[in-house]
């Protein structure tokens, strides 16, 4: 959520940033909205303060003047009763609106209409050239017992798989791998819950825009979370943190759950678009100031590269634009993986910078050194997502004789094993 001062000082940029983002909201119609609540407020201030002055001056008065005082009074009352009822219905109105008000992008971040328009910026490695007529992932998965998406289907519905034995433990190990590389950098490990109260996900930014991606509980008013970033950034929500706690660096291994609405009809087999995964979520809390939070950022986005780097798979680091941007990033990195089975990169982790978005609607702030109270910076990104990441592990590494070659760093986690097959 935008500050609603910076909304009237920077109107114009307001806009410019919902135009870039896609967005239609209203900005004129928020700020006129704004300024019919303002004056209502003070005039209920106003109301308030005579109110409590004459009802301090009854005791003092005279027994004649007392009636009439206290008729004044209950005059008062009546009317900032009238004004109160008119101020709280705008104020509700003014509340939905805030929350559909987009973040302007940074300067530099391109503009463009949707993902075709991301801007390729680096690439690791070189896509593998097979010297035989190389399997997909659902191949491969079948042929090893790694995967069965009939059975999967039939417990879970559409998009649904389970993995099996060798599959399972690959899934685990990869896991595994990346949380331990995470502990060694400093990141708290947390085990957090994945069904949450709804102000996490409106605190996150994930409703009121995202609900229709929400497995939604309405008897409890819950909902499944898509990524472990909700609950992480929302650990501290209500809170002041002192500055000198700062950065927080949390991460966590969870289920993620998102209903893939608006994909009807695409990449329904498969391991690449599923209703239901495991995902490693980096999360970092810090102060705010913009150089500092570009540090973060790179950092977010440099222990995802080790990683990929570590498990020898190809991929490419695109800048994306602001078409394809959420309502509060400033800017977002996505790290695509080679799949060789699409003949392209594949999008594996989202690095996202929100400024002070996210934890504005969290009231997640801190007191600095000077004494102030800010509110913070967040900052997030994907550590490791299965099972896409299996696609390209088991593609990538595929062998001419069937088999799947393990990267080195996972092979510890399988008791020595250096193939599958």
């Amino acid at each position: 959520m935008l500050d609603i001062k910076y909304i009237r000082d920077n109107a114009d940029l307001v806009k410019k940033g919902a135009r870039d983002k896609r967005n239609n909201i209203d900005i004129d119609a928020l700020l006129k909205l704004d300024g019919t609540v303002r004056p209502l407020q003070t005039q209920w201030e106003e109301l308030q303060s005579s109110r409590n002055r004459l009802s301090k001056e009854i005791g003092k008065a005279s027994p004649d003047q007392r009636e009439a005082m206290k008729a004044e009074v209950q005059a008062i009352k009546a009317k900032m009763e009238t004004i109160e009822a008119e101020l709280n219905q705008k104020k509700a109105e003014l509340d939905a609106m805030m929350l559909l008000v987009p973040q302007p992008a940074r300067a530099d971040v391109p503009i463009g209409k949707d993902d075709s328009e991301n801007v390729e910026l680096k690439k690791w490695g070189t896509p593998p050239q097979f010297d035989f007529k190389p399997l997909d992932h659902i191949t491969l998965g079948q042929k090893h017992g790694l995967v069965d998406f009939e059975r999967g289907v039939r417990i879970a519905g559409s998009r649904s798989y389970v993995l099996t034995g060798l599959g399972a433990q690959l899934e685990q190990a990869v896991l595994r791998y990346v949380y331990d590389k995470l502990i060694k950098k400093g990141y708290q490990p947390m085990s957090i819950p994945v069904l949450v109260r709804e102000d996490c996900m409106v605190g996150t930014g994930y409703f009121p825009t995202g609900r229709e991606q929400a497995y939604y509980v309405e008897k409890d008013e819950m909902a499944l979370v898509g990524t472990a970033e909700v609950p992480l950034t929302s650990f501290y929500a209500g809170e002041i943190l002192p500055e000198e706690k700062l950065p927080v660096k949390m991460m966590a291994w969870s289920g993620c759950f998102r209903r893939e609405a608006g994909t009807y009809g695409k990449d329904t087999s498969g391991l690449y678009r599923v209703h239901q995964f495991q995902k490693i979520e980096q999360v970092i809390i810090g102060q705010a100031d913009e150089t500092t939070s570009e540090t973060y950022h790179n950092e977010l986005l440099t222990n995802a590269e080790e990683c990929l780097q570590d498990f020898g798979l190809p991929y490419r680091v695109v800048y994306v634009c602001t078409g394809d941007l959420g309502q509060g990033q400033v800017r977002k990195h996505d790290i695509e993986t080679w799949m060789p089975s699409r003949g392209n990169y594949g999008e594996t982790h989202s690095c996202s910078t929100f400024h002070e978005f996210q934890a504005r609607r969290l009231k997640l702030r801190y007191k600095g050194k000077d004494g102030q109270v800010k509110v913070c910076h967040t900052l997030n990104n994907t550590a490791i997502a299965s099972p896409r990441v299996l696609i390209s592990l088991l593609e990538v590494h595929q062998q001419k004789d069937g088999r799947v070659a393990i990267p080195k760093c996972l092979q510890p986690y399988l008791g020595g094993m250096t193939h599958i097959g």
